[in-house]
């Protein structure tokens, strides 16, 4: 028998409680039908005996306080919702009891922004990372010590489970039924909960939405003059000499403060133009990159890909309200 310790933070999200506790409960019900023992006893998890979330809008009643588990195979922390460093401070009585339970044993599995609390325990440190895409920024600043997995689904290393954003956490979910049963179980729960079970990247979801809560005034400057000139063929040294600053200098404080290259930035602002483009017009694939500056087709389909993990027709097919029948 499995032991699961899904946590019940202050200001976490209700459902990111609630579908692994329906998940791995469905499962016992799976291999009940298949004549095997159910495998996991799951328990909700802490601080008190009543939890409000959602402003007080609901409130979960956790089977067992944190004091009561002293043993545990696997511990989930859910997603948090609102200010993370608020939230953090409002559960910081979870991170030595999770630090413990790691250290005699037990797999840690932080879903979404649920590894804010994870890497404050320090677990992380060191490792590697996944969570929403949309709060990658704010996670390095916070936790410059863990490496964040860009669009990853799913990040395991050292008994340390994470997964990106949103509904990403179902595969997380799922990966782990598999670890602990089998392909076929899995199999089963992925069509029963209608979750694709190898989704591997989140990158199709995200939003590129460029680094700017830094202080350096002149990448700032320089990466307004990108987005307002995507369309444009502009180099590195022509920024450099707009903004005064020397080349290699230009570079260094610019990966510094927004964790890309100058390149990488030039790229992922065109790539998100192109994005908007095939979801809101009909133009085809041609227009829309010479729209955003590109003339080269293969290399527009290239980095469209390694942006997207889709072809450039493929995103407008999957999005584009404008399709034919």
């Amino acid at each position: 028998m499995k032991n699961v310790s899904i946590l019940v933070p202050e200001s976490s999200v209700m459902q990111a409680i609630a579908d692994p506790r329906y998940l791995f409960s469905a499962v016992n019900q799976f291999l009940t039908v298949s004549g095997k023992d159910p495998l996991f006893d799951v328990n909700l998890v802490g601080l008190k005996k009543e939890v409000k979330l959602n402003d007080g809008q609901f409130s979960v009643f956790p089977d067992k306080q944190l004091k009561e588990v002293c043993q545990t195979d696997l511990v989930i922390i859910p997603a948090l919702f609102g200010d993370m460093k608020t939230a953090i401070c409002l559960n910081q009585k979870f991170v030595p009891w999770i630090v413990g339970q790691y250290n005699n044993g037990a797999e840690v599995a932080s879903l979404c922004v649920g590894a804010f609390l994870l890497a404050s325990t320090g677990l992380l440190n060191g490792k590697k990372c996944s969570t929403h895409w949309g709060f990658t920024n704010e996670f390095r600043e916070m936790f410059p010590e863990v490496e964040v997995v860009d669009g990853s689904i799913v990040t395991e290393e050292n008994r340390i489970y994470s997964s990106g954003g949103a509904n990403s956490y179902w595969n997380l979910l799922l990966y782990l039924v598999e670890k602990y049963t089998d392909r076929e179980t899995a199999i089963l729960a992925s069509k029963y909960f209608a979750i694709d079970i190898d989704r591997h990247s989140q990158s199709v979801f995200a939003m590129f939405k460029g680094q700017k809560e830094h202080k350096d005034d002149a990448v700032r400057k320089a990466q307004e003059y990108i987005e307002n000139n995507y369309h444009e063929k502009i180099t590195v040294d022509e920024l450099a000499d707009t903004f005064g600053v020397g080349r290699r200098t230009f570079e260094r404080r610019f990966k510094v403060a927004t964790n890309n290259s100058v390149l990488e930035y030039m790229q992922r602002i065109k790539m998100e133009t192109a994005k908007r483009s095939f979801e809101n017009s009909r133009k085809n694939i041609n227009e829309v990159m010479l729209d955003v500056g590109y003339t080269d087709t293969k290399a527009f389909r290239t980095i469209f890909k390694k942006v997207t993990g889709l072809t450039p027709i493929e995103y407008r097919n999957k999005y584009s309200k404008q399709l034919t029948t």
